[in-house]
């Protein structure tokens, strides 16, 4: 299910209970019956592979009462659901659920949790308990709401299979439609998942080949930052369980949230350290509070990252000699954004990197803001800052960066990056693309000054600027102005100052310029006679350039079919796209007048396609593709939207593709079919144009004269039969009725047939045909876009010069000229008028300086 399927399934889900759940609640219900089903299906699993207990011997082994299964899964999962509370229990179940049920089993959770990870899950299910009352006035209405939601729950993907965070998304749907007010006030930003990644893989760069890492989120709301700083970690290295998560929230909901997710990531709880306190007034203590002389030891790690609340309210009092702040001085009470970053600051290991989110204004903004942050220059903590662009969050529009700092640095400079042009439109938002978050973690780690883009500052140059660190100040992103030529506006004609900006096209293809432009008497020049586009697209260097790319890209997706179909592997994960990554920017890096991250967002989008696909394969691999599955459609039944099946569709591959490989015959006969009866549709809308205006009032054509209404045409053929203008006309119309009643009778069954033919063809492929089938559904779409961007190059080259010419095309003279040769006309048609009308028009042609 992606992300629009499982949001629309959210929705309708949410217009049944809308009466009975507060808006910014309903997450709370959704979030807290998915961690259970998660908790649930976690159990079967250990049941069906570990102990090799069958499904028909749950309910008779999986009670409480059977002490030594139950402790053995306590001790392997550190809690115990009897079969009467599994998720999948209530499910089958249905209507027979209720309320009380519910509660029972989410009181047994709490009771049976094995103590040694007590910290992680007790309570995680308070904030779901204490709602379910609201869900209805009495217990019966509650139960219904609780039904309706399972079955809701029940849908929704948590096998880890989707190429998104599950649960993050689905908090941050919530939050976005449901509890936009309540979100905002409560200080609930959701990260979007983009600047998560982009945090996390800068993060990851600095970690990669450490053996043991620990990394903290002290604002974790949804976990999602730290889950992401793990799979991107993960991209380097393959014990996943060396991460140690230290995540602390302020919000009860929100904390059980952050436990949710990362039980959900199959973390270790060895590995998962969280908190429920407030950051700046309750700091993470440096014992375990159950022996706190035993276990004292301060918490330094390796990688902080927080997306705090913005300008948030706090009480600074009593606090100077708190070790955060005593080095570097107090945050106003008005803005906390300093207190946050000097917290996250003071916990990060001498050679860590931390990553915060923050607003614009700590950037400039003076007084005791100013004071902290000359103090972080002076001490050498900034290592950069990166400008994002605005209305990336949900619950505010304001601009935002990201500051990455460090405790200890060889460089005494500071990157300054401004990315806030580079998005895509996503709804009301804007959004990173794949190629916007490598554009900028590609710009922190070479460290370079690129022009417009991104900038390395000097200490010396930011002192200077009395430490301001406002980008604009650093990072020039203006466009230039339109500059136009005055003489060439006036007397027509392309000036060369112009055809000279497009160097970067003359240096790759090579004498065309003298091939299109000619120069006039005056110096200035104009395009040559007829078709441009054709002399640009015959030049001998553009095809060269275009064959050039066109190898490349060969060459590039040969590598790309051989990685992921010939050497597939099952389980293949993001280290294959980070090879494959590293691969494109080497092919293209060096290739003129192409943008190298253009390529790598079409090869990202169609990756993100393809690890679908891989993840559903799971442990079957490619021996998938050799099967369907049922086509699930929606269908309204007795007024009620319902899913019922509509025959089959491939489990990877879609039919279409099957048959124009394989079923060609049987997919041109019924193409052919579906011609002829269209075909028919056009002469029958001929035939209603044809038909004579005396007639155009009758039954037998439909209301808008388009066509016939069949029951009264058939009639009307026999009342007109003598009648030679327009029997012949009606008797065509319910011939063509009736051929084209066999037609559809033909398609129907040329449908089943097809259908039919290509379950059993894909139930059938050979190993040969699932790869040619992979090939086409993986790697064509991508060969088409790459192409496609080829040929925009010089399609965008093309659209230069046409500006050009418009630009320069039309002079001042010639338009003098024109006005001219019109007022000459004016006045001659007015002399032939004056006689009749001395006075007016004698007045016009004086004023016309005729007279």
């Amino acid at each position: 299910m992606d992300k629009q399927q499982l949001a629309n399934k959210i929705w309708e889900s949410a217009n049944k209970l809308r009466s009975k759940i507060e808006a910014n609640e309903y997450k709370d219900y959704i979030l807290g019956f998915m961690f259970y089903k998660f908790l649930s299906q976690k159990e079967e699993e250990l049941l069906r592979i570990q102990y090799q207990i069958a499904k028909a011997e749950y309910k008779s082994v999986l009670v409480e009462s059977n002490v030594e299964l139950r402790d053995a899964i306590r001790n392997d999962l550190y809690y115990f659901i009897p079969y009467n509370h599994l998720f999948s229990t209530w499910i089958q179940d249905g209507n027979q659920l209720d309320v009380g049920r519910v509660q029972d089993a989410l009181n047994s959770f709490e009771r049976l949790l094995n103590d040694q990870y007590n910290r992680i899950y007790k309570g995680i299910f308070d904030t779901l308990q204490l709602g379910l009352t609201k869900l209805g006035d009495n217990s019966g209405a509650q139960s219904k709401a609780i039904q309706q939601l399972i079955s809701l729950i029940d849908e929704i993907p948590m096998d880890g299979s989707q190429d998104y965070d599950v649960l993050g998304f689905v908090y941050e749907y919530l939050i976005s439609n449901f509890a936009a007010n309540a979100g905002k006030k409560a200080g609930e930003f959701y990260t979007p998942h983009e600047v998560s990644v982009l945090m996390s893989e800068i993060v990851a760069h600095h970690l990669q080949g450490r053996n043991e890492i620990s990394i903290y989120d002290p604002t974790s709301g949804s976990g999602s930052l730290l889950i992401n700083i793990g799979k991107s970690i993960e991209k380097y290295r393959k014990d996943k369980n060396s991460i140690k998560y230290y995540a602390q929230e302020l919000k009860e909901a929100t904390y059980n949230l952050t436990r949710m997710n990362l039980i959900m990531r199959n973390i270790q709880p060895s590995n998962i350290m969280v908190r429920n306190a407030d950051t700046l007034e309750d700091d993470w203590p440096y014992f375990d509070e159950a022996d706190p002389q035993q276990t004292y030891n301060p918490l330094y790690l390796d990688a902080v990252v927080s997306n705090p609340p913005y300008s948030q309210h706090w009480e600074p009092k009593g606090k100077e000699n708190d070790p955060r702040y005593s080095r570097f001085g107090l945050a106003p009470a008005t803005k906390a954004d300093y207190a946050f970053l000097l917290h996250d600051l003071y916990h990060l290991r001498p050679n860590g990197i931390m990553t915060i989110v923050l607003p614009h204004g700590v950037l400039f903004r003076g007084d005791s803001e100013g004071e902290i942050r000359k103090a972080l220059i002076d001490n050498n903590h900034i290592d950069a800052i990166i400008g994002l662009p605005a209305n990336i969050f949900f619950g505010t529009s304001i601009p935002t960066i990201i500051m990455v700092l460090r405790q200890k640095r060889e460089n005494q400079d500071v990157l300054v990056i401004d990315a806030s042009e580079y998005f895509v439109k996503a709804n009301k938002n804007n959004k990173l693309q794949s190629s916007d978050i490598r554009r900028i973690v590609d710009a922190y780690c070479k460290r370079e000054t690129l022009p417009g883009y991104c900038t390395v500052v000097s200490r010396d140059e930011i002192i200077g600027n009395d430490y301001n660190l406002n980008i604009p100040r650093y990072v020039d992103t203006s466009k230039n102005d339109e500059i136009y030529d005055i003489y060439g506006i006036v007397h027509g004609g392309i000036p060369y100052s112009e055809i000279e900006k497009l160097s970067p096209y003359w240096s790759v293809f090579e004498g065309l310029d003298k091939e299109i432009f000619k120069q006039g008497q005056d110096g200035y020049y104009s395009l040559v006679e007829g078709d441009v586009a054709k002399i640009v697209y015959d030049y001998p260097a553009v095809n060269k350039f275009t064959d050039s790319l066109g190898s490349k890209i060969n060459q590039y997706i040969e590598y790309v079919s051989q990685s992921v179909i010939d050497d597939f592997k099952v389980g293949m994960d993001e280290t294959v796209w980070h090879i494959l990554s590293a691969e494109l920017f080497e092919q293209f890096s060096n290739i003129p007048l192409i943008d190298t991250y253009d390529i790598y967002q079409i090869m990202s989008d169609n990756w993100s396609k393809i690890t679908l696909d891989i993840d559903k394969m799971g442990h079957n691999g490619k021996a998938l593709v050799a099967s369907v599955e049922p086509n699930m459609v929606m269908k309204k039944k007795n007024n009620k939207q319902v899913e019922v099946q509509e025959g089959w569709k491939g489990a990877i591959v879609p039919f279409g593709l099957v048959q124009e490989l394989y079923l060609q015959n049987e997919l041109s006969n019924l193409t052919h079919i579906e011609n002829e009866l269209e075909a028919i549709k056009e002469r029958i809308a001929e035939l209603a144009e044809a038909v004579p205006m005396d007639y155009q009032d009758m039954e037998f054509l439909n209301d808008d004269r388009t066509g016939f209404v069949k029951t009264p045409l058939n009639a009307a053929v026999k009342v007109y039969k003598d009648e030679p203008e327009l029997y012949p006309l009606l008797k065509a119309v319910k011939d063509l009725y009736a051929e084209e009643t066999k037609l559809k009778k033909c398609q129907k069954v040329a449908v089943a047939e097809l259908a039919d033919a290509t379950k059993y063809c894909i139930e059938n492929l050979t190993d040969e045909q699932i790869d040619a089938l992979l090939y086409q559904h993986w790697i064509v779409p991508a060969i088409n876009e790459l192409k496609a961007y080829s040929t925009k190059t010089v399609n965008d080259f093309i659209q230069c010069l046409s500006a050009l010419a418009n630009k320069y095309g039309t002079s001042l003279q010639i338009i003098d000229n024109d006005i001219r040769v019109v007022e000459q006309e004016l006045i001659t048609s007015l002399r032939e008028l004056e006689a009749n009308d001395d006075m007016g028009i004698s007045s016009l042609l004086e004023l016309l300086g005729a007279k």
